[in-house]
């Protein structure tokens, strides 16, 4: 085949040198020193995007999942290309991973436009990695598909079951109320983490892992299996294999796949996974790449009659372990199948109703996946609320939260997201009691790229005394391995003028989820006239900070950046 006639996809796009024929015959000259030839480059040709990285633990056995999903591009008859981008592992990066997620999408949303291929497929899983590269094939005009690296093993501590980080959480929560001492506490936290792979419960790259199976953005069975088992390699296999498939038909591409009915399927999965708050943020700002217009009332709406059907911590008691070993997410969608749109496809090309029709559940199923008759808890997992303190609205996970602190009303203690947190509330001689609503400040996106910090500390005093919730208010975000009466995701955040920035301490803050109400008990007038003299902290001075802090819509339009 002569340079003019090829269709391969090392030949369709160009460097510009001002010579496409020059462009063509040089790329060739090129590849030919890593060995490839003219057989190799008329290939379908998959691009591979890598998040393997030291700071992300979460991605250890990539390399494996990699080498799978090479396989399985070579077994088809495709070229697998391997390409690196911007990896965010949510422990090691400062201030948050958050900040960075739209830049990690726009990197690899770059990276699958300007290098060639046919298809890709993105490889992730930590929390805002799938996000990204949801958004990203959004973005894009090509085939994807997306493959996780999937969740970590359980451990084992004095013959307690483990699991990051929900137990991560509660274990330093007793620690802080005396239970544990620091030996006990460090030799507990060699059992945390004792795998490679995303977190052993229902947290944030579970429930996005979940999320983009059900959009079909992922071959059936990805979300679940766990990154160390042979499960995971096969379906990495399975994800190459397709890949191909997708580079010769140069079909279904991302914005076919996610429609509005698929978004109103996710949802629904979501309300019945009692899955991460951050869902809502990473969804809406998906869906925006996609054209849908999806709305955080939405959230409440469209998840209104789900009842909670998976136990899985922080909602429930189980791991993601046992969410898979039960059936995994199409077990789950089998359960819902009257509440869903069964007619939506995704990169198989096959109708949602036909890729369950077979699932039955077995001996193992019930305990972790309810059925709609006996569900683990009522409607309204996750709630969408407004009122005079987020007049744009802000989210609970009501399943994770303290029955009698639903309804509550109770003075105001503010702290800001640039204090030192800890020592504020630690401090012996604060007047705190359990009623007091905690309320953190200046953690929205544009004042601090939205850190998880929304589930502040249990005083020390208090936890000392056996308290283990009090209500939190804030403009930030939570872990989706959090638990506890925590409203997040303010809107107006305080450092554009919100509400919460004319929060004093001893105001009185009413907490009303059934009524789906957030209110700040002051005189309209009054808010006015402190609102008047709030003075914005100056933006960041340079770089992707200032770009950031400048273009970020709010959390209640996905936190994207406005020109994307």
């Amino acid at each position: 085949m002569s340079e003019h006639e090829s269709k391969s996809a090392v030949d369709a796009s160009r460097t510009s040198y001002g010579d496409e024929g020059f462009s063509r015959y040089l790329r060739r000259a090129f590849l030919a020193s890593r060995g490839f030839d003219d057989v190799d480059l008329d290939r379908p040709v998959v691009g591979i995007a890598v998040t393997t990285s030291d700071y992300n633990t979460c991605h250890r056995d990539m390399p494996a999942l990699l080498q799978a999903v090479r396989r399985g591009v070579l077994e088809a008859g495709g070229l697998p290309m391997e390409f690196p981008t911007l990896s965010l592992g949510e422990i090691l990066t400062s201030p948050t991973t958050m900040l960075f997620r739209n830049l990690m999408a726009m990197d690899t949303e770059e990276m699958i436009r300007a290098l060639p291929m046919d298809a890709a497929v993105l490889l992730g899983g930590c929390d805002k990695t799938v996000p990204a590269q949801l958004m990203a094939a959004a973005s894009s005009d090509k085939p994807v598909l997306l493959e996780v690296v999937g969740p970590m093993m359980t451990g084992s501590w004095r013959g307690e079951r483990l699991g990051a980080c929900t137990d991560c959480r509660r274990l330093w929560g007793n620690h802080r109320g005396g239970e544990l001492d620091t030996a006990e506490i460090t030799e507990a936290r060699g059992e945390l983490v004792t795998t490679a792979g995303t977190c052993a419960v229902m947290g944030t790259a579970s429930t996005m892992a979940c999320l983009t199976e059900t959009l079909g953005m992922m071959l059936p069975g990805g979300a679940t299996p766990g990154a160390s088992t042979g499960a995971r390699l096969r379906h990495g296999v399975a994800t190459g294999r397709h890949a191909v498939e997708l580079a010769r038909a140069g079909t279904p591409k991302p914005r076919e796949i996610l429609t509005r009915a698929a978004f109103e399927n996710a949802i629904k999965v979501l309300a019945a996974l009692g899955g991460s708050t951050n869902a809502l943020v990473h969804l809406t700002a998906v869906a925006r790449r996609a054209g849908v217009g999806l709305a955080l009332g939405d959230f409440d709406t469209i998840g209104a009659k789900v009842p909670l059907l998976v136990d899985c911590k922080p909602s429930g008691a189980n791991y993601m372990e046992d969410f898979h070993r039960a059936g995994g997410l199409p077990m789950l969608l089998k359960e819902l199948e009257p509440l869903l749109d069964t007619s939506t496809t995704g990169v198989t090309g096959t109708p949602l109703a036909e890729l369950i029709a077979d699932v039955r559940p077995h001996a193992g199923t019930r305990p972790v996946v309810r059925t709609m008759d006996d569900p683990l808890g009522a409607p309204g997992a996750l709630a969408v609320l407004t009122g005079s303190l987020a007049p744009s609205g802000a989210v609970i996970k009501a399943s994770a939260a303290s029955p009698e602190l639903v309804r509550h009303t109770g003075p105001a203690f503010v702290v800001d997201a640039d204090q030192d947190i800890a020592a504020i509330l630690d401090d012996p001689d604060l007047d705190l009691t359990p009623d007091h609503v905690l309320v953190l400040r200046m953690a929205g996106p544009i004042a601090a790229g939205m850190p998880e910090a929304g589930a502040l500390p249990i005083p020390a005093k208090l936890a000392r005394q056996g308290v283990r919730d009090m209500v939190r208010v804030s403009d930030g975000r939570m872990s989706g391995t959090s638990y506890g009466t925590v409203v997040l995701h303010c809107d107006p955040e305080a450092a554009a003028g919100g509400p919460l920035a004319a929060v004093r301490n001893g105001d009185l803050i009413r907490l009303d989820v059934p009524a789906r109400r957030i209110d700040l008990l002051v005189d309209e007038e009054e808010v006015a006239r402190r609102l008047a003299t709030f003075t914005p902290a100056p933006l960041p001075e340079r770089g992707w900070r200032r770009l950031y802090a400048e273009t970020v819509l709010p959390a209640s339009e996905g936190a994207d950046l406005s020109f994307l």
